[in-house]
C-alpha cells in the first residue's frame, strides 16, 4: 500500500501479517483527503488503526499529531515499524494498544480533543453503530471537529445523537464514508 499525498508520498507502508484487516483502499483515502483538504496542524484518532494507513496519511499531510489506537499486537507493531521506516518524529504520534471501542472512555479523563476521529471498525455486528454511539458519549471531539466513520453498505448508522451531527455521505462500492461534525453549543 502506498501514501498518496504529502510529505511521504508514493512511500510504501506494510500490512500487518497473519491479521485480517480490510485496509482503506486508495481511492476512498484519496477521495477522503480532498473532502477534508488542509489537516495541517489537526489533532487526528484513528480507532480500530489496523495497518495505521488513515493516519499515516494524516501524518504525511502535516496533521500535529495522529493517535493509533487497536488492540492487536500485530497491528500495533507494524504501525510504529512503518511510522520508524518513514522516519516520522515520535512528538508526531502516539501508538496504543487498546480497545477502540472502550478506549474514548479513557480519553473523556482527561482533556484531549481531536480534529478528526476516524473509525473502521469490522463490518457487520452494528460495530460501527456501536461505536459512533460511544464517541458521541464523550466530550472528545474539538468544536471544529469531525467524525468520519468508514462502513459496509448495509450496516445503518443511524442512531440519536447528543453531541454530532450527520454531514455527508459517500459510497464508493460496498464501503461507505459517513462524515459527522460536532454540534454547535455542546
Amino acid at each position: 500500500m502506498r501514501i498518496i499525498g504529502g510529505e511521504y508520498k508514493s512511500r510504501s507502508i506494510a500490512m500487518p501479517r497473519g491479521v485480517e484487516i480490510r485496509p482503506t483502499q486508495d481511492k476512498v483515502r484519496e477521495a477522503l483527503f480532498n473532502i477534508l483538504g488542509d489537516i495541517a496542524g489537526k489533532k487526528v484518532l484513528e480507532l480500530f488503526a489496523g495497518s495505521g494507513a488513515f493516519g499515516i496519511e494524516a501524518v504525511s499531510r502535516a496533521a500535529e499529531i495522529v493517535t493509533f489506537v487497536d488492540n492487536n499486537f500485530r497491528c500495533i507493531q507494524t504501525i510504529k515499524s512503518n511510522l520508524r521506516s518513514l522516519g516520522v518524529p515520535d512528538s508526531r504520534y502516539d501508538v496504543i494498544r487498546a480497545d477502540a471501542l472502550k478506549f474514548p472512555a479513557k480519553l473523556a479523563q482527561g482533556s484531549e480533543k481531536y480534529d478528526i476521529i476516524f473509525l473502521d471498525p469490522p463490518y457487520y455486528g452494528d460495530m460501527a453503530k456501536k461505536c459512533l454511539i460511544n464517541i458521541d458519549s464523550y466530550d472528545i471531539v474539538s468544536p471544529v471537529g469531525l467524525v468520519i466513520v468508514e462502513h459496509f453498505k448495509k450496516d445503518a448508522l443511524g442512531a440519536e445523537l447528543e453531541r454530532l451531527v450527520f454531514v455527508d455521505e459517500r459510497r464508493y462500492g460496498d464501503t461507505v464514508i459517513t462524515i459527522y461534525r460536532r454540534r454547535a453549543n455542546t
